[in-house]
């Protein structure tokens, strides 16, 4: 019987500043229940104001014991459908 489905533990992190551009766009590592950390350096380039940072699972895995992709399909292209991202506010200031 399969484990049901889990992901890699990967959180994608991204932070876009107050013009809406993507200023940091990377990955970084999450444990089993979901906690990860994750340190950067606001880039010089990044407009001042309200910033947002968004962090989802990663490469989200739908296998099972047996290491098989078993229950999206070898053809399936899993998308995030959540209508309320999770984002919270960074101010950026000089």
């Amino acid at each position: 019987m399969g484990r049901g489905p889990f992901w890699v533990g990967i959180a994608q992190v991204i932070v876009t500043d107050a013009a809406g551009t993507k200023v940091i766009d990377t990955t970084a590592p999450m444990n089993d229940a979901g906690g990860f950390a994750y340190t950067f350096e606001v880039p010089l380039q990044a407009a001042i104001g309200d910033a947002a940072v968004e962090a989802t699972p990663y490469g989200i895995d739908w296998c099972d014991d047996t290491g098989g992709n078993n229950r999206a399909g070898a053809a399936a292209t899993l998308q995030l459908v959540s209508c309320a991202a999770r984002i919270e506010p960074l101010g950026i200031t000089r």
